[in-house]
């Protein structure tokens, strides 16, 4: 491709993790490990809850959608960042950058949205069991559930248009190793305050919207939760939101870090996007399945299937 400044863009170049080959080797060993724990770790407990009846709730259905987005999050990341470390030159397409992008943003903004509705479903199974059956019925888990893809779809529609629309010419090396909005914002031909300030506002809906959902349920449930006289009682509600509130807690702390401050420098960036990118949806499944006796018997259970 021509240096020319008046050349457009159609491919763009990484800088990646490291240039340093026995580092890429390591993130290899170690991205792949991640990978796999992930695919294998989210397809099971998908697996799990499909099978099992005893997971025929509206908790395990929304868990199941999370796991659907952590696999999608995963495999729309992790694949590519796998052939670059492996690569000296770390080149992806304009419409396959496009595509990563639109697809990345969806899968977590779905997150952001889905965890917000499991804090809700939290709210009412432990400061309302009486009504709980009655106002979380089937229908309104599926409202729920496909409200929060659909949210997600629009919040990545927007930011991937005032994203993309912007012209990029001559410069197309990008410090990053994923193709990332701001990432992509910091190589724009023209000035990006337009496109900055709309994924600005995407954010505050996508992000600090359901962390103040979260916040204000969890502040509820921690007050019926106090008022319940015997420790035992209190133990048993605050394990059923544990392990919601441990994924919220290390989803969102980088989430908003990433997209709603600019004072991180760049390799502070790339460690925070591989936290939520990489790390953080191996740890959905994972968390969910150790810290859940319903799961870990649900898995029993399956084990003993196939062995007969």
């Amino acid at each position: 491709m021509s240096q020319n400044n008046q050349s457009w863009v159609t491919e763009f170049l990484f800088l990646g993790l490291s240039d340093d080959p026995q580092i890429q080797v390591l993130l290899f060993v170690l991205f792949l490990g991640i990978y796999l724990v992930t695919v294998l770790g989210s397809l099971l407990l998908i697996y799990l809850v499909l099978i099992d009846s005893q997971l025929h709730t509206p908790m395990y259905f929304f868990l199941c959608n999370l796991s659907l987005a952590d696999f999608g999050q995963s495999n729309s990341i992790v694949p590519q960042t796998l052939v670059h470390l492996l690569t000296k030159k770390k080149v992806v397409s304009f419409m396959g950058c496009a595509a990563q992008l639109f697809f990345s943003l969806v899968f977590g903004g779905t997150q952001c949205a889905l965890l917000a509705v499991m804090s809700y479903d939290r709210y009412f199974a432990v400061c309302d069991p009486m009504h709980y059956p009655l106002i979380m019925t089937g229908k309104i888990c599926a409202r729920l559930s496909l409200g929060c893809w659909t949210s997600g779809t629009v919040v990545s529609l927007v930011d991937t248009a005032f994203t993309l629309c912007l012209p990029y010419q001559g410069n197309n090396r990008i410090d990053h190793f994923i193709c990332e909005a701001p990432a992509l914002l910091a190589v724009a031909s023209a000035n990006s305050h337009k496109a900055e300030t709309a994924m600005f506002l995407m954010g505050v809906v996508i992000l600090l919207v359901p962390v103040s959902l979260i916040l204000a349920s969890y502040c509820s449930i921690t007050v019926t939760v106090l008022r319940i006289k015997t420790t035992s009682g209190k133990l048993k509600a605050f394990s059923t939101c544990g392990s919601h509130l441990l994924v919220v807690i290390l989803f969102y702390g980088t989430a908003i870090i990433a997209y709603m401050t600019s004072n991180a420098s760049k390799e502070q960036t790339k460690v925070i996007a591989v936290f939520y990118t990489v790390i953080n949806p191996m740890l959905n499944p994972l968390i969910y399945s150790l810290r859940n006796k319903e799961v870990k018997q649900a898995l029993k259970n399956a084990i003993k299937r196939w062995k007969f």
